[in-house]
């Protein structure tokens, strides 16, 4: 699966699929239980994973590139956990993106990215290395 095809959705816990746009909303899958269901613009807000991306001290880096690294490091460097303090979660982030701007990425920002990369890790919907540029047809 792409990242493309991933969304979090404010006031909904996790990560959905997108199923289809429509002009007032979307319609979205749970992962876990496949049922879908129609999040309304109104309520919802939306980000797309693929749009994500997080502030170097230079430029952005991609939210893909940053979970393929901590896959990379899971066997160096585990993910921590997201409930652990946020000295400990920096450092960690730290090993993971080195250049990140302290000015604009926060603590809870990065708890963030754990709790996507640990719900898409879990599922075993990150992108291999072989999906990275090729596109579905």
């Amino acid at each position: 699966m792409e990242l493309k095809d991933i969304v979090a959705v404010s006031e909904m816990p996790g990560l959905y699929k997108m199923v289809t746009p429509r002009n007032n909303g979307l319609v979205i899958e749970d992962f876990d239980t496949g049922k879908r269901k129609f999040a309304p613009m109104r309520k919802h807000s939306f980000t797309p994973m693929e749009s994500v991306a997080i502030y170097t001290m230079t430029d952005t880096i991609e939210i893909g590139t940053v979970f393929k690294r901590m896959l990379e490091q899971m066997e160096d460097n585990p993910v921590i956990s997201p409930k652990s303090s946020s000295a400990e979660i920096m450092e960690y982030f730290a090993d993971i993106v080195p250049d990140y701007d302290e000015d604009k990425v926060f603590t809870n920002d990065v708890k963030k990215v754990i709790k996507w990369f640990n719900f898409l890790h879990q599922r075993n919907l990150l992108p291999s290395d072989s999906d990275g540029s090729d596109e579905e047809e």
